[in-house]
């Protein structure tokens, strides 16, 4: 038996050091889907915000516990800690719950029989999406849509070529659309969701591209490419924190070959120009319209 963890609860909670971490959004994290049922003695789980999300979560860690177990999870309260209770009880648990810092918390102890968890797992799992023609997954971003940004950024970007890398790649919009050049030769697609790559893996079926589950932030960067396209994130556990796409631009810069070539969106009222200015030596303005602005910055 083992203690699995999922996401990073706050300090106060006293979250266990031992634990196996299961969050798709942790690389190298243990995939909690690919645990056999029955096989967890105690899960803490730190919710996701989003309803399917969520309750996908809740309904793994319940069928990988063991009956007589502990879930002991928590939410903020105006990010689903206050359904918590009522979720946990719709899978026929009994609860108890209670406040703290903010947040909802709620402890149960698996009983013989649940109802609910197989309905809750196929809602929230890896799925072709209708009206998408792509897979995806509840979850990764704009998981049921194509986001304005990215078909702003597909619409405007020439044909591209050499070798790449679509930074933050989701389940591998852009990189669709910069495939159909075939005078591109390679394509790194990278995110920090594990769910988005195995979604990109297979709606890329190309032999050209090729799948990273990393964190952007920390990659190694060689000097050696010919372009970058990017929607780079802005949210971290739910909070606007307009760092990342900072560090996505400098990290770009860091991976691309002098006169290489970052194509970039990102919504209006985000201040990347400085960053911009900073790390290429010319910075083009494409589009600036519908709530998003458009670059290309030539390193």
């Amino acid at each position: 038996m083992t203690d699995i963890l999922y996401g990073r609860p706050p300090l106060v909670f006293d979250p266990p050091g031992a634990a196996t971490q299961t969050s798709p959004l942790i690389p190298g994290s243990t995939a909690l889907e690919t645990l056999p049922d029955g096989s967890v003695e105690a899960a803490m789980v730190y919710a996701p915000p989003g309803v399917l999300e969520r309750r996908y979560t809740l309904a793994q860690a319940l069928r990988a516990l063991k009956v007589g177990g502990r879930l002991d999870v928590m939410a903020p309260k105006d990010r689903g800690g206050s359904r918590l209770k009522k979720e946990l009880e719709a899978f026929g648990l009994a609860v108890g719950e209670s406040a703290k810092a903010h947040h909802r918390r709620c402890v149960v102890v698996k009983p013989e029989t649940l109802s609910g968890i197989e309905a809750a797992i196929a809602a929230g799992s890896l799925q072709p999406v209708e009206g998408l023609e792509a897979w995806s997954q509840p979850g990764v971003f704009a998981w049921d849509r194509i986001d304005a940004g990215s078909a702003q950024l597909a619409a405007h970007m020439p044909a591209l070529k050499g070798a790449g890398a679509d930074l933050g790649c989701g389940y591998g919009t852009l990189a669709t659309v910069v495939l159909r050049s075939g005078a591109v030769t390679a394509l790194r697609l990278i995110d920090l969701d594990r769910r988005a790559v195995e979604a990109a893996r297979r709606n890329v079926e190309d032999p050209r591209a090729t799948f990273e589950w990393a964190d952007v932030r920390t990659l190694e960067a060689a000097g050696d490419l010919d372009f970058i396209v990017s929607n780079p994130p802005f949210h971290d556990g739910g909070a606007e924190d307009r760092r990342l796409g900072q560090a996505f631009i400098k990290k770009a810069a860091e991976m691309l070959r002098k006169g290489g070539t970052l194509w970039l969106v990102a919504n209006r009222h985000l201040p990347y120009e400085n960053e911009l200015k900073t790390a290429f030596r010319r910075v083009t303005p494409i589009t600036d319209g519908g709530g998003y602005k458009l670059f290309e910055a030539v390193k």
